[in-house]
């Protein structure tokens, strides 16, 4: 019998609805107590010593390079395989990406591309842990100390993740996490930003509000306050953070059963030959957070690929593709640096060969039996 598998649901339930009703019913919507209570809560969570609500992961990243002040003439290396807003961060400071071919097993950055593109003009590193997977972080982090460069992790794919038991974002000097609908969990909109260091933390907890002085609660006198630095409006509400908050309880649960669902939809995908499953994590020392199943085809069923996601589609199976393109091919980034098509082949193998599917807390182990079996119907109806 046919199934419908979503790709992505946001699973909220009474207590979400409880809690936006409790906001909605109060005085406060912006500069709350809620805001806090989610931050210090997603702080113990991560074990972070300081995390800090904001309107979305973009907001977090761009936050981090407007920090340290850099603009044209400065580069940044950026992973060719990610979302664009890990690029758009560093570009909205008119600072250039420099992007990085990936590891064709992991999707994550390549080590040795990442250390030849460094030049005297690079002012940090960017990275994303790809599906939730953690990058080579001693690989990286060699780099950087070796020419004494940030690294920020976009972490909008890998809450729940870590790497030799820090969690990802703790592992550079920031990271961002994206609370988007169908992520790990949601806030409907908005993002975390982490960081070890308490100065870096001060200062994004006022550049993320126009740059003054003292908040709402902070001020003496009502309305008077004063302006330091340049910032914007970046901040998250009492609504988002409300939601949070429950969202944040249900975390263990939410990552147990996408790990649960991974291993019995790895398994099951393992014995056809058209296809490989992209390196997800699950040793002591690298744990993933298991965003998605992402599979490869074989180069020759590469070109049929979009039949194969109609057919699945047509199963009742929810896909995605992860990411449609490497960004330096994206028309933004291809007209402004003049990337060919044929750049950046690891990550153009995953963007052009790949095909996402679903393992969320929505779905059970019949549903992923059932996509295992609409897979191997749906290679037979292509090839």
């Amino acid at each position: 019998m046919k199934r419908v598998v979503p790709f992505g649901k946001p699973i909220l339930g009474e207590a979400e609805q409880q809690a936006v009703l409790e906001v909605l019913g109060g005085p406060v919507l912006v500069h709350g107590p809620r805001v806090k209570q989610f931050e210090a809560d997603f702080a113990a969570w991560t074990q972070s010593p300081h995390a800090l609500a904001v309107g979305s992961c973009t907001a977090g990243l761009h936050l981090f390079w407007f920090d340290l002040e850099i603009g044209p003439g400065d580069e940044v290396i950026v992973p060719a395989q990610t979302h664009s807003a890990t690029a758009h961060a560093v570009e909205y400071t008119g600072a250039s990406c420099v992007f990085v071919d990936c590891e064709q097993s992991t999707g994550n950055i390549d080590v040795d591309a990442l250390a030849a593109a460094v030049t005297p003009r690079t002012r940090g590193i960017s990275l994303v842990h790809f599906l939730g997977l953690p990058a080579d972080m001693d690989g990286i982090n060699a780099v950087a100390k070796k020419h004494c460069l940030p690294v920020l992790e976009d972490c909008a794919l890998s809450i729940g993740a870590t790497y030799k038991g820090v969690h990802t974002g703790l592992l550079g000097d920031a990271g961002a996490f994206s609370f988007y609908p169908v992520k790990h969990m949601t806030t409907a909109e908005g993002g975390m930003f982490i960081t070890q260091y308490e100065d870096l933390a001060a200062r994004i907890t006022k550049k993320r509000a126009f740059g003054v002085d003292r908040v709402v609660g902070e001020r003496s006198v009502p309305g008077v306050y004063d302006v330091t630095m340049l910032g914007y409006n970046y901040r998250m509400n009492e609504i988002e953070a409300a939601i949070g908050i429950e969202q944040l309880k249900r975390m263990d649960g939410f990552l147990a059963r996408r790990r649960e669902n991974f291993a019995a939809l790895s398994a099951g995908l393992a014995e056809l030959p058209e296809l490989t499953v992209l390196a997800s994590g699950g040793d002591d020392e690298i744990k993933g957070s298991h965003y998605c199943l992402s599979v490869v085809l074989r180069e020759s069923l590469r070109p049929l690929r979009f039949e194969l996601v109609k057919a699945l589609n047509a199963l009742g199976v929810g896909t995605s593709v992860y990411y449609p393109r490497p960004v330096p091919h994206m028309s933004y980034y291809r007209n402004k640096y003049g990337h060919e098509e044929g750049s950046f082949p690891n990550a153009a193998a995953i963007s052009y060969g790949s095909i996402a599917l679903p393992v969320g807390p929505h779905l059970d182990l019949d549903d992923m039996a059932y996509m295992v079996d609409a897979m191997k119907q749906a290679l037979s109806e292509v090839q």
